[in-house]
């Protein structure tokens, strides 16, 4: 049975194109368009396959684009658990003007979940004839879908052992956080809204997470800092792996990218340190490439190995 669960609530069919030069009203020429499954939980599912551990993909589809981004998985060896939707999976659309090197991101609406369909996905979640040792909730949460669902999914998956790692944003992620999620990876803007703040200044970082650490299950943060690399935050410890220098093309996928690092780690028995820091690598790694690309593995590696012979930095005094 497997070792880790994915579950994506906003898939999507992901296009990316070039064009040289955005120009209103003009006939633009693209080339043509790269298209791969997406979504937060199916990109981790991607990423971990990289890496070379196993998961299954669970996730809500519909129609011919939730049937294409099927066939996308089982052509890269991903296991899946798909609950059918009435209305179709929706597309997103990066497209990168070569003569500025600027990228447009256009997401399109996630499909409406019917209750039906989200009790369904409850469902699929429970019915594993043993319990994955990680869950890992990433991605958005589509129309119909209340905060509260994410607390479910996570009070359910505690019953049964497994660790719950969660990527979200909103209402949702305080309320995976309350029930008992083991590992967030908020961004800046996320902690402080957890913290219940407008914008925590960067020295103040460590101690949110540590306070939220106390009062919750919760045993490690890892805050996301984009081009500046993360923080890991336990309850007894704080450290900062800057992102290693790279050419930049593109940040489409470099958070999943990241979580599939964290979490292949923790699969292995690594520490929460080695974990933040190849989730460091392959998220970094990821945005080496153009479009909605992931990272590459060689790349991955080389750029955890950088950090593994860093010296670690304390990102901020207690």
């Amino acid at each position: 049975m497997p070792t880790i669960v994915t579950l994506t609530l906003s898939p999507a069919l992901d296009k990316s194109t070039t064009v040289a030069g955005l120009v209103p009203d003009h006939k633009l020429r693209c080339t043509a368009p790269v298209i791969q499954a997406g979504g937060g939980g199916i990109n981790v599912s991607r990423g971990l396959r990289r890496l070379g551990s196993l998961s299954v993909a669970v996730f809500p589809a519909g129609g011919p684009t939730g049937s294409h981004l099927q066939e996308l998985l089982t052509a890269e060896h991903i296991a899946q658990t798909v609950v059918p939707t009435k209305m179709p999976t929706r597309e997103n659309f990066v497209v990168t003007d070569t003569t500025t090197q600027q990228q447009y991101r256009f997401g399109l609406p996630s499909v409406h979940l019917s209750a039906a369909e989200q009790h369904l996905l409850l469902e699929k979640l429970s019915h594993f004839m043993s319990p994955p040792k990680f869950l890992v909730v990433s991605g958005s949460l589509p129309p119909g879908v209340p905060p509260g669902f994410l607390a479910k999914v996570v009070r359910q998956a505690r019953a049964v052992g497994t660790k719950v790692i969660v990527d979200t944003a909103g209402p949702a992620l305080r309320q995976a956080v309350d029930a008992g999620a083991y590992l967030i990876k908020p961004n800046l803007h996320e902690l402080s809204r957890l913290a219940g703040v407008a914008e925590l200044d960067r020295a103040a970082v460590a101690a949110a997470a540590r306070r939220l650490i106390g009062r919750t299950r919760c045993q490690a943060v890892v805050v996301s800092l984009g081009a500046e690399g993360a923080c890991l935050i336990t309850h007894n410890s704080e450290e900062h792996i800057p992102a290693p220098a790279v050419l930049r093309r593109s940040t489409v996928g470099a958070g999943d990218s990241m979580v599939a690092g964290i979490v292949h780690a923790l699969a292995q028995d690594r520490t929460f340190a080695e974990a933040a820091r190849l989730g460091v690598a392959c998220g970094t790694a990821a945005t080496m490439n153009p479009g909605t690309e992931l990272f590459h593995c060689d790349d991955a590696h080389e750029l955890y190995k950088q950090l593994r012979h860093a010296q670690p930095a304390e990102y901020a005094l207690n």
